[in-house]
């Protein structure tokens, strides 16, 4: 029996290329996806990152929808506290408008950047400094609900169009404390495995065991996102991986790199040895290897965590390898047919 798939996307810049060609790029991949049978395609968000295009998932989910058919398209995720949440009603409300039942508004309490961009993007320091994600989140589904307590300042303003529901919300996360909102408030939840692997298990059974039903939502339904690199061998998928095992280790070393390094450009670079054991241990987060070996460890990953799907990140340097990536998967799980 197949089991769902979707793919979560940041638009990697690759070096000898250009944003224009990873946007690109991204509409050749859901299209792609679409014909190979996932279930969903969102669309990250990012600010001040070298080497990523996806600063925007509103207009990106536009285009990519407007690109498929079948599959659903959304925000992995929209990141609240830079956004007013009558903007983002508002925004996602239009995406349903022009393309009902395909939208999903995944939800994220991070900024997704460095504090002072964050700063930049939310215009002061109270809004930066504020802990009010809740607070906020309230906000946005009274926006949608056109239910606001009477006396409350907003009660007068409707978020249009106001003939069009709000699509799903799916909340973000990589701890336990949107798993249990996502419980508490009855919505759908997704863990980022890749950002933080050691919490997942608690976090997505913390989620299943405290759900309580709503309209949207009368089941819980847990995605776990994960980095994976699948290719034909496990030594073509470790050279593969080289490339966003650096993304990591420039971040954490202070110098990002401005485009995605290819695997032979990451082997140019001049490392000690600690810096070597260093590259490594950032490869061993991710899930890296020919079919049979990522699928040995990501069916021990969704018996362990309860997931009902599975949303995979691949960034790598070619673009044929990473449709390849996703082929292979598709075919692992059963996903889809062949034909693309």
């Amino acid at each position: 029996m197949a089991f769902p798939l979707s793919i979560l996307d940041v638009s990697p810049v690759v070096s000898g290329s250009s944003s224009s060609q990873a946007l690109r790029n991204t509409i050749d991949l859901a299209k792609f996806a679409d014909g190979r049978g996932y279930t969903r395609y969102w669309l990250a968000e990012h600010h001040n990152s070298p080497g990523i295009a996806s600063t925007t998932p509103d207009i990106m989910i536009g285009q990519v929808a407007r690109e498929t058919q079948r599959m659903r398209v959304g925000s992995g995720g929209v990141m609240l506290p830079n956004h007013a949440p009558l903007k983002v009603a508002e925004s996602f409300k239009l995406l349903e408008a022009l393309y009902p039942e395909r939208i999903d508004l995944g939800i994220g309490r991070a900024p997704g950047t460095d504090m002072r961009t964050a700063l930049a993007l939310r215009r002061s320091q109270e809004a930066l400094n504020a802990e009010n994600f809740p607070e906020e989140l309230a906000e946005l589904q009274a926006f949608a609900a056109g239910e606001f307590p009477a006396g409350h300042p907003f009660r007068s303003v409707t978020a249009y169009p106001n003939d069009v529901k709000l699509p799903p919300i799916w909340l973000l996360g990589s701890s336990d404390f949107s798993s249990q909102l996502a419980a508490m408030l009855g919505t759908g939840f997704s863990f980022a495995h890749h950002i933080n692997g050691a919490a997942a298990v608690p976090a997505m059974r913390m989620y299943r065991e405290g759900f309580k039903p709503s309209a949207q939502f009368p089941e819980p339904h847990a995605i776990l996102a994960a980095s994976v690199i699948c290719a034909d061998t496990d030594e073509e998928a470790e050279v593969l991986a080289l490339s966003v095992a650096y993304v990591f280790f420039s971040l954490q070393a202070g110098r990002p790199q401005s485009t995605l390094l290819s695997p032979d450009e990451v082997k140019a670079q001049r490392l000690t040895g600690y810096e070597r054991e260093v590259l490594q241990s950032i490869r061993e987060r991710h899930i890296v290897g020919s079919p049979a070996t990522v699928e040995a460890r990501l069916h021990k990953l969704i018996t362990e965590t309860q997931a009902d799907e599975l949303m995979i990140m691949t960034i790598v340097h070619d673009h044929a390898a990473r449709l390849h990536s996703y082929d292979l998967l598709a075919g692992v799980f059963g996903v889809g047919s062949n034909e693309v």
